[in-house]
């Protein structure tokens, strides 16, 4: 027997015994639901409701915000970005062309400089008006703002930190007054004092507070100002080198009983030194400022100063003739610069042991050490013809015994 008002089958059979009567609940919308799925109804509105359940997961898919601004942000991003290549590839190659027509070395330098920045300046645009078109939430948005402030800061600074180079063009008349290697030192402080101005500004955008961070590496600065004494030592001699212009990138430099060689680099706490055998000396720069430097490059007139020594048998006419042929020789020849600044001289000079010694100086009119060397050739040769013509001779270091006989 089935009760359908409760909802309750009972069943009995002539071979159980009434008082073992089961009882089943069926629940009341189960004969509603075998309705209806036997029905394209219910087909019908299950589509509807993944419809309506797919909508509201597109209009609130990552954090509420709606997919299909997302798909369209990354999609105005990604054109900037192929914008980017082809503004790379016609804008500035247009520009290099264009700079390079003109004897101007500063546009030249300036486009080359900049070639970063302005590969960079389509991805900030980009990236600003791709979340500007996104509906973000309260918390995402500052989040967002604070990275489109980051990425035009970073552009901002980058790009000044990139003008400085340019600009040391223009500023040549610096360079009379500084040497090229301090320059370039002002130009590299300059250079890490944007990029520390800019990541202080990056830091405060993101609310990190940068006073403590100075006040903590001011006291580690007095740390290792005071365990790197010799550091300073060499930092400020380097600098003191470089003011006083001792020397430069190129230079012939000789510190007496410290090093002899071409200057290929100065440093802020040492100068690199090519010595004339190839090896290279690193060299502190406190060495530089507590000896004397001679800037042999410096040599404007390379003099030439020697001691001709004459056999004691050369006669007194002899001798003036032979001074008077090399200093003939000395002030006609093109070779020798003569003048009050450079004065020349050829006189007899002293008698040493075993010669009567004439003094030859003079001054070259060249600043090259190679063709100095020549200079010194052709006078050496010019000299022992006039010793020899005159029927002199040349002396030497000679001792006499005398053996006594008994």
């Amino acid at each position: 027997m089935i009760k359908s008002a409760s909802h309750e089958l009972i069943f009995s059979s002539s071979c159980i015994k009434p008082k073992f009567a089961a009882t089943v609940t069926i629940p009341a919308s189960l004969p509603a639901i075998m309705s209806l799925s036997s029905s394209p109804t219910y087909i019908v509105f299950s589509i509807e409701q993944f419809i309506s359940l797919f909508l509201e997961v597109w209009r609130n898919g990552i954090s509420g915000i709606n997919i299909s601004e997302i798909i369209i942000a990354l999609f105005i991003f990604l054109l900037f970005l192929l914008l980017r290549g082809l503004f790379a590839k016609f804008f500035i190659k247009r520009l290099e062309k264009y700079v390079s027509k003109t004897s101007n070395r500063f546009d030249n330098s300036l486009v080359d400089s900049l070639k970063g920045p302005l590969k960079f300046f389509p991805i900030v645009i980009g990236f600003f008006i791709s979340t500007s078109y996104v509906s973000f939430g309260s918390g995402t948005e500052s989040f967002i703002d604070n990275a489109n402030r980051t990425l035009i800061t970073i552009l901002i600074f980058w790009s000044l930190h990139q003008i400085i180079g340019p600009i040391s063009v223009l500023i040549k008349t610096v360079e009379d007054l500084l040497s090229k290697d301090l320059l370039n030192w002002i130009i590299k402080a300059f250079k890490i004092l944007i990029l520390i101005l800019g990541a202080a500004a990056v830091l405060e955008l993101w609310g990190i507070k940068i006073g403590p961070i100075i006040a903590g590496l001011g006291l580690f600065g007095v740390a290792v100002a005071l365990g790197a004494q010799d550091l300073f030592k060499n930092l400020i001699s380097g600098i003191l080198v470089l003011v006083e212009k001792r020397f430069k990138v190129g230079d012939w430099i000789i510190v007496e009983d410290i090093i002899e060689g071409v200057v290929e680099r100065i440093g802020f706490r040492s100068t690199v030194v090519r010595k004339f055998d190839k090896s290279v000396a690193v060299i502190p720069n406190f060495q530089f400022a507590e000896n004397a430097v001679i800037n042999v490059s410096e040599t404007t007139n390379w003099r030439i100063s020697w001691i001709i020594t004459l056999q004691y048998d050369t006669t007194i006419e002899q001798l003036k003739k032979i001074r008077d042929e090399i200093d003939k020789y000395i002030t006609t020849s093109k070779d020798y610069k003569i003048s009050d600044n450079t004065m020349h001289a050829v006189r007899i000079d002293k008698f040493s042991d075993s010669s009567i010694d004439m003094y030859v100086r003079c001054f070259t009119n060249t600043d090259k050490w190679s063709e100095w060397l020549k200079v010194k050739e052709r006078l050496a040769i010019a000299i022992k013809e006039i010793v020899e013509k005159n029927k002199a001779s040349f002396a030497f270091p000679s001792q006499s015994i005398y053996v006594e006989k008994k």
